[in-house]
């Protein structure tokens, strides 16, 4: 099931009644303050508001398993998208930029128990994916999750993220963009597009002042 908007629950992830419909996604909006151990100090720069941050946030990746192509399908990006969202207004973490691929997806996050969240986030997003795929047949892609998940997850019958999300925690500027030019990057490295702005599932267009699909606490590069 796809988790939507306006789910209050603050130890958990609340999925929606049946038969409910993605909605169309607001306009880039800066949260109203990250997480209680996030200190900031908040100026105006062109048209975006920048945090700058003296906490430590981490670059991490999530994989599918064998790189299967799993975000070629929107709904499917959804879930993604409204579970990030979810930890935002639970104020369980602060997002800096983020990138969804066709199998994979790159984050910079901080928040006071980043290895709790992410795998929470990795375990509601899992559920919830392969339970559309059974709820809509789609029998070769949950075939391929069977297939793919390790041997000693002998709980369960799939497995949809590789283990782990590789964090490096990010030590100074200079790092930070360049761990934000390698998010960015990524659909014009791949040859999706030409331009980052033209990839919708990304942070880009937030740096630059333009309404992004899913807010950011922006930094200052």
């Amino acid at each position: 099931m796809v988790m939507r908007r306006g789910d209050t629950e603050s130890c958990h992830f609340q999925a929606p009644p049946p038969n409910s419909h993605s909605q169309a996604r607001p306009g880039n909006a800066i949260k109203e303050a990250p997480p209680p151990n996030i200190y900031i100090f908040l100026y105006t720069m062109g048209r975006s508001r920048y945090h700058f941050l003296e906490s430590q946030p981490h670059f991490l990746t999530c994989t599918v398993v064998n790189w299967i192509a799993i975000f070629s399908k929107p709904d499917l990006v959804e879930i993604v998208l409204n579970s990030l969202e979810f930890l935002q207004s639970q104020k369980r973490l602060a997002l800096h930029s983020y990138v969804i691929m066709e199998n994979h997806l790159h984050l910079i996050a901080s928040a006071e128990n980043l290895s709790k969240e992410i795998a929470a986030f990795k375990s509601f997003t899992a559920r919830s994916i392969i339970d559309y795929l059974k709820e809509n047949r789609a029998e070769f892609l949950l075939r391929q999750l069977k297939f793919y998940k390790q041997s000693h997850k002998i709980s369960q019958e799939y497995q949809l993220w590789q283990e782990g999300s590789h964090p490096q925690a990010i030590l100074n500027q200079q790092m930070f963009r360049q761990k934000l030019e390698y998010i960015h990057n990524n659909p014009v490295r791949r040859g999706y597009v030409d331009d980052p702005a033209h990839w919708r599932y990304s942070s880009y267009r937030n740096y630059v002042g333009i309404e992004g699909i899913l807010a950011v606490d922006l930094i200052d590069v």
